[in-house]
């Protein structure tokens, strides 16, 4: 089978499941996991601008998109040729669905089911505390965060971390006032790329709050590339339980 990945996430697990250049024809710009491995596949744009015609050149048996990352409008004109899946993982039990469901398109119900004992050893050994008031920042200038219909807030909720803005919907904007009830605030490395230096910048407006540099990959990053954070998330969850005591 010959298939195009459109999202970074799904194009590193699908290397994980077993396959090699041979059979992964096409990736984004962004797909950079395995980075010793997708140099070999080449690259069909970005996520959100695809280039059909070198989509259309690969010939590709299945492209498989995501609902959020992939431009609507592109997507629906290669579903008029090729085959495309359009997922759509918004929590930890679409992920392991997906898992289940790649194994099946693949042929490879094993690997999956490896995959999805992984996901519930990794999240089942996690026992969060208190629920400790957080937002997470993905960008800035305007600061945007994540709403309660998001895969990084389902996330959160498993790690103990109540969403101030788990309410809201999607990616909304944020000014510094609706960041005041916050305990805690995690800036994500992705997609903004932020440094040591705006916690500072954030600490003025924010006091009272402790502020700390998230892992946006971790949070992110649904298929195999969340498996290997569980040291992660369990140093992460057991440093934020004497602050917030």
């Amino acid at each position: 089978m010959r298939i195009v990945s459109l999202v970074p996430s799904i194009t590193q697990t699908l290397f994980d499941f077993g396959l090699d250049h041979s059979e992964i024809v096409g990736r984004t710009k962004f797909c950079i996991h395995p980075a010793d491995r997708v140099k070999e596949v080449p690259v069909i744009g970005g996520t959100k601008n695809l280039r059909p015609d070198k989509i259309k050149a690969l010939k590709p048996d299945l492209i498989i998109a995501n609902k959020e990352e992939n431009d609507r409008e592109q997507v629906l004109e290669l579903e008029k040729e090729f085959r495309v899946w359009v997922t759509d993982i918004k929590t930890l039990e679409d992920h392991k669905s997906f898992l289940h469901e790649l194994g099946q398109v693949l042929h490879k119900p094993d690997e999956a089911t490896h995959f999805i004992q992984k996901t519930d050893n990794i999240f089942g050994g996690i026992k969060p505390g208190k629920s400790i008031p957080t937002a997470y920042l993905i960008w800035k200038d305007p600061y945007m965060t994540v709403g309660g219909d998001t895969f990084i807030h389902d996330i959160m909720s498993r790690l103990g971390l109540l969403n101030i803005f788990g309410k809201q919907l999607r990616y909304p904007t944020v000014e510094f006032s609706e960041l005041q009830t916050a305990e805690l605030v995690l800036l994500s490395s992705e997609p903004y790329p932020f440094k040591q230096k705006h916690i500072a910048e954030l600490q003025e407006q924010l006091p009272n709050a402790t502020i700390m540099l998230a892992d946006g990959e971790a949070f992110s990053w649904y298929g195999t590339r969340i498996l290997q954070y569980g040291s992660y998330f369990h140093q992460l969850t057991g440093g934020l339980e004497e602050p917030f005591d």
